[in-house]
């Protein structure tokens, strides 16, 4: 899927999250709740997870609790999901492997 800021259609929002694990959709966003051993890991798992977005220049809400950490994301300037938030969700579940 080419990288445009576009609204995707229910289609290609489905075919796209039967690409990923875990991801689902949650009040118009993508979200996924990932668990970790320690505070620690989840923390350093968030850094990684903000320097990735940085580098698509895409930038999720990241939210740290004791060893879970959920991200969650949208695209704003659409009003919706795009093909950023997808790619977004690809590039993060490569950092837990």
């Amino acid at each position: 899927m080419k990288l445009e800021n576009r609204l995707l259609t229910e289609s290609e929002i489905a075919d796209g999250l039967a690409e990923l694990s875990g991801w689902t959709v949650e009040k118009g966003k993508i979200a996924k709740r990932f668990q970790f051993k320690t505070y620690k890991d989840g923390l350093v798992f968030g850094l990684a997870v903000g320097h990735v977005a940085d580098l698509l220049n895409h930038h999720p809400e990241i939210e740290v609790g004791y060893a879970k950490v959920r991200i969650s994301v949208d695209t704003h300037s659409v009003g919706g999901l795009s093909p950023f938030d997808l790619e977004l969700a690809r590039r993060i579940d490569r950092l837990g492997k």
